[in-house]
């Protein structure tokens, strides 16, 4: 089978391990994680890795130089998924690191391989725990929060038969020079110009807001609508001022993902309304900025409409540009194997943000057909994963040959 081929059937394994029947959903460290587990550590076992799941849940897998002194690269993507997801968001980043590995001759540094247990913050509603436990940010704030059920974070590590006293065993190691991470672009841009890969310049920074509007609950058929005090309808309201306002703002994205309304009955007025907010921009004071007018904004219409309103910032993540050095070997290595090197932001997040304020980092994206992720048509072109795979094979004899 074509190592590409190879690829991509692995990843639609995966996605078959689901906390959902029928669908592919995988939170931080569910049962579906454990059957992942399995999978990945024999394939990196395949590969001639030594592998270890760490006090978080990752699976990290190392072939070793034959200087047992060489310097460390460390190749990764995360294992968990949003509700209902595709089956290559993150996962064909791990899959391709190891078809790396099997394909690698020596070379003359340690690859480690990190396959994260948690990138995408669905459980509970923080991201990154999985990469943030190599950079020591899984503190303990992180690990007394909270899911939807009450469990910890440190008691969904013991769930798991993991020791959350063994986090600082996880930390980077101090022999790691370069982080290098695949991942489909998540958007349509690759798509459109008709080009397989990219070389990502940076992360956009991100905040994540809860805003809560309270009101009265009544009745819905005795209560005239002057004397409303609806929640529901002053999240509305605030939810297309902010649509309004990032449509005015270039590069700016507003999002409001999720709404919980409470009694939450056909026949009564909703008492509160609570709503997400995701902020994004590739400039830390643009995004803040923003943030600060939609906050103010839901203070105004509640105000207006005789309604309190709380925000809340859930997360909050500075955007991060790559290594330069390591942009430019990675574009040599794209032109060596005759395909255009391509710059491009990142609107998304991912875990190259928060291993780039430790060590040098750099990602290629494929393209992602029809621009389509966080959803089950999420795909990705046998051709693409090819290419993608002779570039980081390149990228990674040029790092051999030139160092960091």
């Amino acid at each position: 089978m074509e190592p590409a081929q190879k690829v991509i059937e692995r990843c639609r394994l995966i996605a078959q391990c689901s906390d959902e029947p029928g669908f592919t959903t995988r939170t931080f460290l569910s049962p579906a994680t454990m059957e992942v587990h399995v999978l990945v550590k024999g394939w990196m076992e395949q590969a001639g890795m030594t592998v270890r799941i760490d006090a978080a849940g990752n699976v990290r897998g190392t072939r070793a130089a034959r200087d047992a002194g060489a310097r460390r690269v460390i190749l990764g993507s995360h294992l968990d998924t949003v509700p209902h997801a595709g089956a290559f968001d993150g996962v064909l980043g791990v899959v391709m690191a190891i078809a790396l590995a099997e394909q690698l001759d020596s070379l003359p540094f340690h690859i480690e391989i990190a396959a994260f247990s948690e990138e995408e913050g669905v459980r509970f509603g923080v991201p990154f725990l999985g990469s943030l436990t190599l950079t020591g940010g899984l503190d303990d704030g992180l690990l007394q929060r909270r899911d939807s059920a009450g469990t910890s974070v440190a008691q969904a590590i013991r769930d798991f038969g993991l020791d959350p006293a063994r986090l600082p065993e996880a930390r980077l190691s101090d022999d790691a020079v370069a982080y290098f991470e695949f991942h489909i672009e998540q958007g349509p841009v690759l798509d459109r110009l008709g080009i397989p890969l990219a070389i990502v310049e940076g992360i956009a920074g991100q905040s994540r807001l809860m805003v809560e509007f309270e009101g009265q609950a009544n009745h819905a058929g005795t209560t005239p609508m002057n004397l409303r005090r609806d929640a529901l309808a002053g999240a509305a309201e605030w939810i297309l001022a902010v649509e309004r306002e990032a449509g005015a703002s270039r590069g700016l994205t507003a999002t409001v993902g999720q709404i919980e309304v409470r009694p939450g009955a056909t026949n009564v007025i909703a008492g509160s309304a609570s709503a997400s907010l995701d902020l994004r921009h590739a400039e830390d004071a643009v995004r803040r900025e923003a943030a600060a007018r939609m906050v103010a904004c839901a203070g105004q219409i509640a105000s207006r409409r005789g309604l309190s309103v709380n925000c809340r910032e859930r997360s909050a993540q500075e955007a991060v540009f790559m290594n330069e050095h390591l942009n430019r070997m990675l574009e040599d290595a794209a032109r060596d194997a005759a395909f255009a090197a391509h710059r491009m932001f990142s609107g998304a997040g991912h875990d190259a943000m928060i291993l780039a304020r430790h060590v040098p980092s750099t990602m290629l994206f494929l393209r992602s057909p029809g621009g389509i992720s966080h959803h089950p048509d999420e795909t990705v072109r046998a051709e693409d994963v090819a290419a993608a795979l002779l570039v980081g094979r390149r990228f990674l004899e040029i790092l051999g040959e030139r160092g960091v």
